[in-house]
């Protein structure tokens, strides 16, 4: 398998990007290569200075770069060669099965539904993250890509995240939460109730509503919401979970500050746990291939994550499994 990385996306391309892609030949399987999209020259000098070059590394030309504060689709019309353009283009052609990118997720977003198709039946792309909590880890969809979603985009978007849990998270019958304010089938906007009824005719594990709390206390595998309360809600969970683990670490260091030796394991432990470079990155589920989004400050570790969770993202079938899900879902093709 071959994956195209962005190589100027991010607050630290492209330094810590190509780092990320030398570290990944160390675990990726000996087969997967790596398509290196951005200034041939700056890539190529950044790669020497590495060791390069690395016959698995391939540098593909792209003399454009997207910035983070960019709008993204008048900035793909002004900037065709960008390296997030080239990237997805890559893949369009078939040069590339899965592109990686810590850039403009707007942008990225954008390039992949305008120039990908999408599985057979699917209307629209969404950004799914892993949240590890203490009964384990949780799938919410959609974090950003779709904030004018529709029902039947929530819809499909629960029987694609219950699929991704099965196939790469072990979870036998993934229970599938709906995000509203209230557990009662009243609660929630017009877009909440409509989606429940979909939800509830869907081949899955539909548990109902699921509230902000429900997301750390067991009840829920997957949670569904529109990219706009996705997005608050990854951005809270990032904030809470730096702030508990520096709360944590302060009082330690007030009231035992003979055990930090001993409890600095520990807080290390749930700092990693918390940390997105573990995960590297988030799949833009239902398009016709393998798109991962990392976070905009993802350095070396969670560039090299990201490429491995691509190559384990296509070892797991994930796609042809959506799509054999979604194919007797009638009520979702509507």
């Amino acid at each position: 398998m071959r994956t195209a990385l962005d190589a100027m996306g991010g607050d630290y391309a492209p330094s810590e990007i190509i780092k990320g892609a030398v570290e990944a030949l160390d675990i990726l399987p000996p087969e997967d290569s790596i398509l290196l999209v951005g200034p041939q020259d700056t890539l190529e000098n950044e790669l020497k200075a590495l060791g390069g070059p690395f016959d698995r590394i391939v540098v593909e030309h792209a003399e454009q770069a997207i910035g983070m504060d960019e709008s993204p689709v008048e900035a793909l019309r002004q900037k065709p060669r960008s390296s997030i353009s080239r990237m997805v283009e890559a893949m369009r052609e078939g040069r590339a099965d899965a592109f990686v990118s810590a850039g403009n997720t707007g942008a990225v977003v954008a390039a992949a539904q305008m120039a990908l198709r999408t599985l057979r039946g699917v209307r629209r792309a969404g950004i799914s993250i892993i949240v590890p909590t203490f009964h384990g880890p949780v799938v919410v969809i959609d974090v950003g890509a779709n904030i004018h979603a529709k029902p039947l985009h929530l819809a499909q978007y629960g029987l694609m995240a219950s699929v991704y849990s099965q196939r790469v998270l072990g979870t036998k019958s993934p229970r599938v939460g709906l995000m509203s304010i209230g557990s009662e089938d009243a609660k929630g906007t017009d877009l909440v109730r409509e989606t429940r009824q979909l939800l509830r005719s869907a081949p899955i594990n539909f548990c109902g509503n699921a509230e902000g709390r429900d997301l750390f206390n067991g009840n829920f595998d997957v949670i569904v919401c529109d990219g706009f309360v996705g997005n608050v809600v990854l951005k809270v969970i990032e904030g809470m979970g730096e702030g508990m683990v520096r709360m944590l670490a302060d009082e330690l260091t007030s009231f035992a500050p003979d055990m930090i030796s001993k409890l600095k394991p520990i807080v290390s432990k749930l700092q990693e746990q918390h940390d997105y470079s573990s995960y590297g990155g988030a799949p833009l589920l239902g398009i016709d291939g393998i798109g991962i989004i990392s976070h905009g400050s993802s350095k070396a570790r969670a560039i090299k994550n990201a490429l491995k969770a691509s190559s384990r993202f296509a070892g797991q079938k994930v796609n042809e499994a959506i799509e054999s899900a979604l194919a007797p879902a009638g009520e979702l093709h509507t």
